[in-house]
């Protein structure tokens, strides 16, 4: 059985390349060279994925154009665009340690002083780090930049983050 949260997306298909079945791909991937080792990938084509096979993977300037197996004219592929591209979890790239993917943090429950303070509901990816974008249940908003001087841990297989006890702006007070 099909199980959506099976695939993470990886890219988006912008257009059909050189006629020859190649196409260009939007990487929404923080790690663009994973292209060049990717044996297949998966598309939702009428609510099921589908399984394609990547014959050939170049990157011109910021964008990746693939070739798929079987695939061999502008005819073949003009379909795909605009289709999502997908990987399986096991196909995801290994994370260094203290290290997370963004969907990985969604849905944590964050502790501050052993009170819980809020869930995780997105990451913003700024220059300088990442933030976490947290809401309680009076759906107020805090933004805690995703550092070590404000983040004491993180367990991802819980789903539980806490905060460091001396981190001033999470005072009672506040």
């Amino acid at each position: 059985m099909e199980i959506l949260e099976d695939y993470y997306l990886i890219a988006e298909i912008s257009s059909v390349f050189d006629g020859d079945g190649y196409i260009k791909v939007k990487s929404f991937s923080d790690f663009p060279d994973r292209f060049f080792h990717l044996d297949k990938i998966s598309i939702n084509i009428y609510g099921h994925h589908r399984e394609f096979i990547v014959e050939d993977v170049e990157r011109i300037e910021n964008n990746f154009i693939l070739k798929f197996k079987n695939f061999d004219s502008d005819i073949d592929v003009e379909f795909l665009v605009g289709s999502a591209i997908f990987v399986k979890k096991n196909e995801l790239v290994a994370l260094e340690d203290d290290t997370f993917f963004i969907h990985d943090l969604i849905g944590c429950k964050v502790f501050f002083n052993e009170k819980f303070f809020g869930k995780i509901v997105d990451v913003l990816s700024l220059r300088s780090n990442d933030v976490y974008v947290i809401e309680n249940d009076e759906k107020y908003e805090r933004l805690i930049p995703a550092v070590a001087e404000f983040i004491q841990s993180v367990n991802i297989e819980e789903k539980i983050v806490l905060l460091k006890l001396d981190y001033d702006e999470l005072s009672d007070e506040n």
